[in-house]
């Protein structure tokens, strides 16, 4: 299978990891995991706050991920929101179809099989659910790491007492 090309400007800020708040998150469903033909980026404008906006794009034929055009509309979400840090799923997440509104609720989704016998919520080191917030969780496990480090730099150095081994 050959590698997933990210609009270059969503790729740029993927990369840069957490940069703080606002936060935007991007999400890729398709029928199967080949192909992603909805995409879901949602906007968190602080920690532990709950999503402020949404948006969706979806496509009848091709993958989002790659198509230039969703690309620049995702960027340009991204943008007017101000996110300063963006993630995005390096996977397709699940059926791009919504249980209780495409589909009868508690069952399988008829016009994605690939799925059936998976579960679109788990989280898993190799998968992240992102309507449930877990592809925040990398930002929050840096930003506790950044708080940690700035209060242990505010405690200023200790000094070590003669012959106990101990600050």
């Amino acid at each position: 299978m050959r590698p997933i090309r990210l609009h270059s400007r969503l790729a740029k800020r993927s990369r840069r990891g957490f940069r703080g708040f606002p936060a935007a998150t991007v999400a890729y469903y398709g029928p199967d995991d080949t192909k992603a033909t909805k995409a879901v980026v949602t906007i968190v404008p602080a920690k532990d706050a709950e999503p402020a906006h949404q948006t969706i794009f979806t496509a009848e034929t091709g993958d989002l991920r790659e198509d230039p055009f969703t690309g620049d509309l995702i960027v340009a979400f991204v943008e007017r929101h101000e996110a300063l840090s963006v993630f995005v799923a390096d996977e397709i997440l699940g059926c791009p179809h919504e249980e209780g509104v495409d589909f009868p609720g508690g069952g399988t989704c008829p016009a994605c099989p690939f799925w059936a016998e998976r579960d679109r919520w788990a989280a898993t080191k190799e998968r992240l659910g992102a309507a449930r917030g877990e592809l925040l969780t990398r930002a929050i496990a840096e930003v506790r790491a950044e708080e940690a480090e700035e209060e242990s730099k505010a405690q200023g150095p200790s000094e070590e007492r003669p012959g106990t081994g101990k600050a």
